[in-house]
């Protein structure tokens, strides 16, 4: 079994930043992918940023540019760090991994709890 504990989220002012943390642990062979995700009410989950084992990152458009995506693969953590934020980032915020928890098993795929990120004045 794997757990990912998320941390960083909070109420900040438009144009303010934030900082996600995600740390996974467990039944970790290695990791495929990590992964931040959002969804705001009414809304569909939606990617917000990527990064894979081989080091390439990837952005939804609405966020390119303002989100830096990192990972530590010595502590299974993968960040999200926010700048530039704006009301339309309001959501709760997940991370995502995919994994093997052996070299020979299957990927696997774990969500975090969710927090929330809030943007107003």
């Amino acid at each position: 079994q794997v757990q990912l504990v998320e941390s960083g989220g909070g109420l900040v002012q438009p144009g303010g930043s934030l900082r996600l943390s995600c740390a996974a642990s467990g039944s970790i062979f290695s990791i495929n992918s990590m992964d931040w995700y959002r969804q705001a009410p009414g809304k569909q989950r939606e990617l917000v940023a990527s990064a894979t084992s081989g080091g390439s990152t990837r952005y939804a458009d609405s966020v390119q540019g303002r989100f830096t995506i990192s990972r530590d693969d010595a502590k299974n953590t993968v960040y999200l760090q926010m700048n530039s934020l704006k009301p339309e980032d309001t959501a709760v915020y997940f991370c995502e991994i995919i994994v093997r928890t052996t070299m020979a098993s299957p990927l696997y795929q774990y969500w975090g709890q969710g927090t929330q990120v809030t943007v107003s004045s």
